[in-house]
């Protein structure tokens, strides 16, 4: 889809040619003389029309005005929310039409916050997942006008909006792919296929060189599929080579039966979707490859299978992992966090001034808070502040949870350093305990995007998120490139070896 900005206002919008203009009308709205504002006003005086986010109002080829159809539609306090979910109920009632152009007029005072919400909330909106069906419903929508009152005003804002729904857009791409198109090796493919057309730098090791690397609780989880492991590396060098980068390791798990501990057959389809994570370090690095920012990105992705075989990994097993430290598996269901702790431990050879780690982790996430936001956990109040900062900006927000050291009592065992599960009680909190363990030696944040990653029911299909939070988080990085946040963490004590070379209780 093809965005562009342009100044224009309601006087101007009425000789705009386009198939169909929407007008976001705010409270207390302000009309002209021009002809949609003065069916605006008529329509709000008569009621027909509100300014409530939501409400629409549709008129067919209206006197005075060139477009064919006009939307009205409620924008509230015009804030980027209420933009968001103005532009979302309009587009979304334009997606059985024949519209190839849109126009979107923002009331005259918006910032950039609208501006972001009506291009995400456009593209999101009118997105169709076509890739494996054999007669694909056509996506008509092909040119959106979003028209302010400045346009170079709100330029970089503009910018970093289209950067954004791309990235969302390839993250939802692979997301909604079938478990047997998206394969840990398609992944691997899909990061060598954005290297090479976006100049960036990329490895991807199979079984082999993990095994040499020594990354024993990944290997542990993977033996159960025919399917081979990945382990992916993308490097964005936006920046010279002694600011130190920011790393980003994206949980990949392409299917998760749960392994021996099976999980329920209800809504297995939907573990697809465990590879959440990685899809969104994948749709980051495409904005990044949009914006070219002054930063630098690692993205770590180790990416498998979770199925039950005669040579899976079973409860009771010990696996030792690349930092050295052993771990019973007591439930093979909890198998994320066996992958994600390798590449943690693999993220300290970067010496990075911060580690972000994206899972669809547990289940306990979605019960502690649905749909609506990501949880937040984190060992730096700084890091975990911007972020939750990042995530307000983009729409995309997370809520932070604790990280006490009592929530790891449970995760104690007789027989290894540490258990991959506890009890019921907290289970989010549990699995993120177990993550820090491989995080001592730098500032760490983890999302799990559990109840984020994707929608279940009517509405079933990907989210992207949380690519908007962690390029908003990256974007406002970029200004403190030279800052001490920009040093590298102090090295640790454990070097790890070098290499040549759901049902929704998803954990």
């Amino acid at each position: 889809m093809d965005f562009e900005l342009k100044t224009l206002d309601l006087a101007g919008a009425s000789s705009e040619k386009t198939d169909v203009l929407l007008v976001l009308v705010p409270e207390g709205f302000q009309a002209g003389k021009d002809p949609v504002s003065r069916l605006a006003a008529a329509a709000l005086q008569a009621k027909d029309l509100e300014p409530k986010p939501g409400k629409l109002l549709h008129a067919y080829r209206p006197e005075g005005i060139a477009a064919s159809r006009v939307i009205f539609a409620g924008a509230g306090d015009g804030s980027g929310r209420r933009v968001h979910a103005a532009v979302q109920a309009a587009t979304s009632a334009l997606r059985s039409s024949t519209a190839k152009k849109l126009t979107i007029v923002l009331p005259p005072e918006s910032g950039d916050d609208a501006v972001r919400a009506a291009v995400c909330g456009t593209a999101e909106s009118s997105y169709v997942y076509v890739a494996t069906k054999s007669k694909p419903e056509a996506r008509e929508l092909k040119k959106v006008v979003v028209g302010v009152a400045d346009a170079g005003a709100r330029k970089q804002a503009f910018a970093r909006a289209k950067a954004a729904a791309i990235g969302i857009e390839f993250a939802r791409e692979l997301g909604n792919l079938p478990p047997n198109y998206a394969t840990p090796t398609r992944l691997g493919e899909e990061a060598t296929k954005l290297a090479k057309s976006h100049g960036l730098q990329v490895e991807v090791f199979g079984p082999k060189e993990v095994a040499r690397i020594g990354m024993g609780a990944f290997l542990g989880v993977a033996k159960g599929s025919a399917e081979p492991l990945r382990f992916i590396t993308l490097r964005y060098e936006g920046a010279g080579k002694g600011q130190a980068p920011v790393v980003l390791v994206g949980k990949g798990i392409t299917f998760d039966t749960g392994g021996i501990s099976i999980k329920p057959s209800a809504e297995m389809d939907e573990m697809k979707y465990d590879m959440g994570g990685a899809a969104s370090v994948l749709g980051t690095f495409r904005a990044l490859a949009e914006l070219k920012p002054r930063i630098n990105v690692i993205g770590l992705i180790p990416s498998c299978e979770n199925m039950p075989d005669g040579a899976s990994y079973k409860p009771g097993d010990i696996l030792t992992s690349l930092s050295g430290q052993t771990i019973e598996v007591l439930n093979t269901d909890a198998e994320g966090r066996l992958i994600l702790c390798d590449a943690l431990t693999y993220a300290e050879r970067f010496k990075p001034r911060a580690v972000i780690d994206i899972a669809t982790l547990t289940g306990a996430c979605v019960v502690a808070l649905g749909g609506v936001r990501s949880g937040l956990f984190a060992t730096d109040d700084e890091l975990a502040q911007q972020l939750m900062a990042a995530g307000d900006a983009a729409l995309d927000p997370c809520w932070r949870l604790p990280l006490d050291d009592e929530y790891a009592e449970g995760l104690k065992t007789n027989f290894a350093d540490v258990a991959n599960v506890a009890g019921r009680a907290a289970g989010a909190v549990v699995a993120a305990k177990f993550l820090h363990r491989f995080t001592q030696n730098y500032p760490w944040a983890h999302l799990d995007i559990a109840g984020t990653a994707w929608k279940g029911g009517a509405a079933k299909g990907s989210t992207g998120r949380p690519v908007g939070l962690l390029l908003e988080y990256l974007m406002a990085q970029e200004g403190a490139g030279s800052g001490a946040a920009a040093k590298a963490a102090p090295a640790g004590k454990t070097k790890p070896k070098s290499a040549k070379g759901r049902s929704r209780a998803a954990a």
